[in-house]
């Protein structure tokens, strides 16, 4: 079997078996493909390769200057490409199991304040090509806000979770888990308002001959739904309309801001954890640093005592 069949086996299963997402499965694809190509120039095969050799391919990829972060999600794919080979018998060892990794950079997720996100909703009313871009701008906008969602949850919405303005939405996270998020007010005003606008656009377009949508959000692209690029642009266009700097404004960084702000105002950390669809409430943690951080640059700010002279 070559590699690419390995590649493409080791695929196959994680959808079948794990359920693992689109964007998942390609991450994998091009840091093993990456691999592959590596191993190719030696020449050595995924069936004979020594765990001295995958200690000298993360070597190469730190000599090629790649963040600790792409190091360690690399040695990742290949960890579970190896042990899948195991389980099904391409191989009878594991080579990279004891293998270390290089770690991740801990890194505080970047937010924004509630008066920065308060000029970015304001701005998604007025900015948009016609007034039905600007009213799902709108929309698109306080869903993501009011239920912190990933940009793939929110751009893939099935257009039936938000029909009967729902109080709670239902949403298909990572690995095939479902998960329920409150609406606020403000959201399922603009939900129920977006809804009639593209009903009607939907029905024009029945009357054409096109097929209905059943997403939220449609497009008439090859996924039949806004893509992520498109809707980061859109958040892009937005922060320099609202004069928020677009270099600290993205789809998730608004996930961020809802699960900074949230812990601000006194919600509970195992709450934010479930609405976010966090596996660990490790990773949920990550959010009470961003709010120290906050807090002493406020003391720093503020404080008479640390203002220089």
């Amino acid at each position: 079997m070559s590699d690419l069949h390995w590649i493409s086996s080791f695929l196959e299963a994680q959808a079948a078996e794990l359920g693992a997402a689109d964007n998942t499965r390609l991450a994998y694809a091009r840091d093993l493909k990456d691999f592959a190509g590596w191993a190719a120039r030696r020449p050595v095969e995924f069936a004979r390769v020594s765990r001295d050799q995958i200690e000298s391919y993360l070597v190469h990829c730190e000599a090629q200057g790649l963040a600790r972060s792409t190091r360690a999600r690399r040695l990742s794919a290949i960890r579970q490409l190896f042990r899948f080979a195991f389980e099904e018998g391409l191989r009878q060892d594991n080579p990279a199991i004891q293998i270390s990794g290089p770690g991740r950079d801990k890194k505080l997720p970047k937010t924004l304040s509630e008066e920065e996100v308060d000029r970015l909703l304001a701005a998604a009313k007025t900015t948009g090509r016609s007034a039905a871009d600007r009213l799902r701008n709108s929309c698109l906008m306080e869903v993501l806000y009011a239920t912190g969602m990933r940009v793939s949850e929110l751009v893939s919405l099935p257009v039936s979770a938000a029909r009967g303005d729902p109080r709670v939405l239902l949403i298909l996270g990572k690995g095939g888990k479902e998960r329920m998020v409150p609406l606020s007010p403000p959201a399922r005003a603009m939900l129920a308002e977006w809804l009639q606008t593209r009903d009607a656009a939907e029905e024009e377009a029945r009357k054409n001959g096109q097929p209905a949508s059943r997403y939220l959000f449609p497009s008439r692209g090859k996924l039949g739904h806004l893509t992520r690029h498109r809707f980061f642009q859109i958040v892009k266009e937005l922060a320099v309309a609202a004069g928020v700097s677009p270099d600290k404004v993205t789809p998730h960084t608004l996930r961020h801001a809802f699960a900074t702000h949230l812990l601000a105002n006194g919600a509970d950390l195992r709450a934010i954890q479930t609405l976010l669809g966090h596996a660990d409430v490790a990773t949920t943690e990550i959010y009470t640093h961003v709010l120290d951080e906050r807090l002493k640059e406020l003391v720093l700010e503020h404080h008479p005592l640390a203002r220089d002279g």
